[in-house]
C-alpha cells in the first residue's frame, strides 16, 4: 500500500537500470475499499467528479516518475525500463499494458490497439466502414457524447443517412432502436454510459437487433470500463473504444481500440497507414541491400494494431497504466462497481429530497448519476464554499464517485446542498 511519505521517499531514489524492477510490480497493493492511502486528492478537494478525471493515484504517479527517469538517462541506455534490448519508441511496459486492459473486457490482445483517445476510435471505425455512403445509413441516440453528435450530424450535412434517436425520460428505449435501425444500417453508435446521466444502455439487445439486420456496433465504452464489468465478448459488440483518462486512472494522450477479430478479415479498409502496423519492412534500395522487385517490401500484422495504430505513443501513460489496469483488477471491478453503488444509491435518495429532480433511470449501474437543478449557479456557489467537486453544466448535476470515495464525502456534498 502507498503512503504519501512512501511516496516521497522513493521519487528521490529512482536508479534505473537492468535490476530494476516493472511498473506495475514495484507496488504492493491494497484490495480493501475505500481506499484513500492511494490517492492524495482528499488533500485539496472532497473530489466527487471522477467522471470528468480520475485523480493520479500514487501508485501510478511513481510509475510515470520513473518512466521519466529513465528518459533522462540518454537513449543509448537499453538496459533499462524493463528490457535487456530496449529499443526505447517501443520500450516499457507497452505490451503489459495492452494485455491487460484486453483482460478487463475479456478480449484477446489481438483485438485491441492503442489509439490517442475515445473519439480517436471512433472515427477510425467509421472510416474503415468507408462511411459515408450512399445507400447506407447510421443510427445513434441523443445520450451519446457530445463530440460523437457532431461528427454524425456532420455527416448528415454531407448528405449520409444519419438517425438520431431522441430520449424519453431520460433514457434511450430499445423499441425506438428497433424502428431506427434497417437492412441499410451500417454502424449503430452508442455510448454504454451516458455521460449526461448515467443512462446504461442494454448492450447486448443493441447488438441483437443490429446485428439481426446485417449492422455493426460501436460502444463507447469511456464512462464505463474499470467501473463497471465489461466483456465484450458477452454482449457481441463489434467495436469500443476509450480513453484512459477517467475511470482506468491513467492521463490524457492513450486510449484503446477494440475490434472484435472476425472483422479484421474481410469487412474493413484500412484507415491509416503506420510504421506500427508492420511485421516487417525491407528496403531494396541501398549497397549491401537483398535485390527485389520493388524498392521495399513489406508485411503487415493482420491484428487490431496492425490496422488502426499510428506514430509513437504517449509511453509515460502506458506505464500508468501498467499500474493501474492491475491495480484495478486487484481490486476488482465487481468490487469497484458495488462501493460505488453504495454512495450512489444513497445520492439517489438523498439529493432529490433536497429539491433536485434524479435524472439517472432505475437499472443504470454505472459510475455516474445525474440531477435537474433549476438554480445551477446557486448549487454550484454553495460547492464551491464546501470545496466539493461535480459537474455542473445545462441544468444538471453529474456525481461521480470512485475507490477513494466514503459517506462521509458523500456527507459533506448533502450538507452544501442543503446550505
Amino acid at each position: 500500500m502507498f503512503t504519501r511519505r512512501k511516496l516521497l521517499k522513493g521519487s528521490s531514489a529512482f536508479a534505473l537500470g537492468a535490476a530494476v524492477e516493472g511498473a506495475s510490480s514495484a507496488t504492493s497493493m491494497n484490495s480493501s475499499l475505500p481506499d484513500k492511502s492511494n490517492f492524495r486528492v482528499g488533500e485539496f478537494e472532497t473530489c466527487l467528479n471522477n467522471g470528468r478525471w480520475h485523480p493520479l493515484s500514487n501508485g501510478a504517479r511513481q510509475a510515470a516518475e520513473r518512466y521519466h527517469e529513465y528518459k533522462q538517462r540518454g537513449i543509448w541506455d537499453r538496459s533499462g525500463l524493463w528490457s535487456a534490448s530496449n529499443p526505447n519508441l517501443h520500450g516499457g511496459s507497452q505490451t503489459q499494458t495492452k494485455q491487460l486492459f484486453a483482460k478487463l473486457i475479456n478480449a484477446s490482445p489481438d483485438e485491441v490497439a492503442f489509439v490517442q483517445s475515445t473519439t480517436a476510435g471512433e472515427n477510425l471505425v467509421v472510416r474503415a466502414l468507408e462511411l459515408p455512403a450512399g445507400g447506407a445509413n447510421i443510427v445513434t441516440d441523443g445520450l451519446h457524447f457530445e463530440g460523437s453528435l457532431y461528427f454524425y450530424d456532420a455527416l448528415r450535412r454531407n448528405g449520409m443517412d444519419v438517425r438520431i434517436i431522441r430520449p424519453r425520460q431520460w433514457r434511450i428505449d430499445l423499441e425506438d432502436l428497433d424502428k431506427a435501425i434497417d437492412r441499410n444500417t451500417r454502424l449503430v453508435a452508442v455510448s454504454l454510459i451516458s455521460f449526461i446521466n448515467g443512462f446504461e444502455h442494454d448492450l447486448k439487445s443493441v447488438c441483437e437487433i443490429a446485428h439481426a439486420r446485417g449492422a455493426l456496433v460501436y460502444a463507447d465504452i469511456v464512462q464505463a470500463v474499470g467501473a463497471m464489468p465489461v466483456d465484450v465478448e458477452a454482449s457481441g459488440v463489434d467495436f469500443c473504444a476509450t480513453a484512459s483518462y477517467k475511470w482506468l486512472m491513467g492521463d490524457f494522450g492513450l486510449g484503446f481500440l477494440y475490434v472484435k477479430k472476425s472483422l479484421l478479415e474481410d469487412r474493413l479498409k484500412r484507415p491509416v497507414f503506420s510504421y506500427r502496423q508492420l511485421s516487417r519492412f525491407t528496403n531494396h534500395m541501398f549497397p549491401y541491400d537483398e535485390p527485389g522487385p520493388s524498392p521495399v517490401d513489406w508485411e503487415q500484422y493482420k491484428t487490431a494494431a496492425g490496422y488502426f495504430e499510428q506514430g509513437t505513443l504517449a509511453n509515460g501513460v502506458s506505464e500508468t497504466l501498467a499500474y493501474s489496469l492491475e491495480y484495478i483488477q486487484t481490486l476488482g471491478v465487481e468490487n469497484i462497481q458495488k462501493h460505488a453503488q453504495s454512495l450512489i444509491a444513497r445520492l439517489r435518495k438523498e439529493v432529490p429530497r433536497l429539491g433536485h429532480e434524479l435524472i439517472t433511470p432505475e437499472g443504470s449501474l454505472g459510475p455516474l448519476v445525474a440531477f435537474q437543478l433549476d438554480n445551477p449557479a446557486a448549487v454550484e456557489a454553495r460547492l464551491k464554499k464546501a470545496n466539493v467537486d461535480v459537474t455542473i453544466a445545462d441544468h444538471r448535476m453529474r456525481v461521480s464517485p470512485s475507490i477513494y470515495n466514503d459517506q462521509r464525502d458523500i456527507d459533506r456534498l448533502l450538507d452544501a446542498l442543503a446550505g
